[in-house]
């Protein structure tokens, strides 16, 4: 299948949909309704229709759509047929909770790498995933062609790590440390703030009936 290209807010709801098929894979089911997948995802039955149209014509009416095929194809649109390399920079506390979590690989993700300026002191915590010294970033991204990046360090420093990740070629950072990064309009930054996220629930939590 050739690669589309997807308008940007359209990804997150293909990768909610897929998500929402690879558990029906593993649940046995073979097919699956135009509004039994918009529930599962939150969306509207007339939206997920709309998205689904980036792959050509899918389902049959009266039957629904075909899981497993659903699946892949979203899953090969999106690049995720094979595990993509992801490294993480700095690797604190914060850091290392991510590299224990075990839900990237199911989501077609894999965590290849980490750095950080104590290397040895993240190893000593029983971290199975290679450490490298911060000097080591640019050498391996060129090396082993990776393009997306898990940023954890503090916010004094994350602009100049980000800035040497694009420079080394990372096309795609999911930032969680609390400084908005500049970077050219070619790359994409996902901030996750959760202190900002907090204070957010806070507000409705306050305010509600």
């Amino acid at each position: 299948m050739d690669k589309v290209e997807i308008p940007k807010k359209a990804i997150y709801r293909l990768s909610l949909y897929q998500r929402c098929l690879s558990k029906l894979h593993e649940n046995g089911k073979e097919t699956v309704s135009s509004s039994a997948l918009a529930g599962a995802a939150g969306v509207k039955p007339a939206q997920l229709r709309k998205d689904l149209t980036y792959f050509g014509q899918f389902g049959t009416r009266g039957l629904g759509y075909s899981v497993t095929e659903l699946r892949d194809a979203i899953r090969e649109a999106l690049g995720r047929e094979q595990l993509q390399p992801v490294i993480m920079v700095g690797a604190g506390n914060l850091g290392v909770a991510l590299l224990r979590y075990r839900g990237f690989e199911k989501e077609g993700f894999e965590v290849v790498a980490a750095f950080d300026a104590v290397p040895e002191a993240v190893v000593s915590r029983g971290i199975s995933v290679p450490v490298y010294g911060q000097g080591e970033v640019t050498r391996f991204i060129r090396e082993n062609d990776v393009r997306l990046a898990i940023l954890c360090v503090p916010g004094g420093v994350a602009q100049e790590a980000a800035n040497e990740l694009v420079g080394a070629g990372v096309q795609g950072i999911l930032n969680f440390s609390p400084t908005l990064l500049q970077v050219p309009d070619a790359v994409t930054v996902n901030n996750v703030d959760l202190a900002l996220e907090l204070e957010n629930l806070s507000y409705f939590v306050s305010h509600g009936e």
